[in-house]
């Protein structure tokens, strides 16, 4: 066997099991607002800044357009935004938050605390998660500009 096709010397594998198991993580937190973890993402997007083209929202998500629009079809089902046609360009949807989707904000305040409270207790430390966080933008910025 090549040392390089190992499954232990993949770090693509680790990253992957880290978004998995963080993901798993926020479920018992997000739980509580019914939003599934994707849904928080977009959220946390129009909490920063409301009223924004859905073309902007998985810009910002580095997501394709036809990968959030079910998702945020779902989100308009359950009150939790509104979609609506852009005044100045009719081709544009505007997402907003509704009063459903404003209120969420106060109760997920707690929630990047919480998550940080857990990894705490398994030793992981703040300043490894700062200096990994600083490591994986500039990752994400490496692999984006391909």
């Amino acid at each position: 066997m090549y040392p390089q096709l190992k499954l232990d010397n993949q770090l693509c594998f680790r990253f992957y099991t880290v978004s998995r198991l963080i993901t798993q993580a926020y479920q018992p937190l997000l739980k509580g607002l019914g939003l599934t973890y994707p849904q928080y993402l977009v959220m946390l997007v129009l909490w920063e800044k409301d009223q924004q083209p859905v073309n902007d929202i998985a810009k910002r998500l580095m997501l394709n357009t036809n990968t959030i629009t079910p998702l945020l079809k779902r989100m308009e089902t359950e009150g939790i935004v509104k979609r609506e046609k852009g005044t100045e360009d009719a081709r544009q949807v505007i997402v907003s938050l509704t009063a459903k989707g404003k209120a969420m904000e106060e109760q997920a305040q707690c929630i990047p605390n919480e998550l940080m409270n857990s990894f705490t207790c398994n030793k992981i430390l703040v300043e490894s998660g700062e200096s990994l966080a600083a490591l994986l933008d500039e990752m994400i910025a490496s692999l984006s500009e391909e």
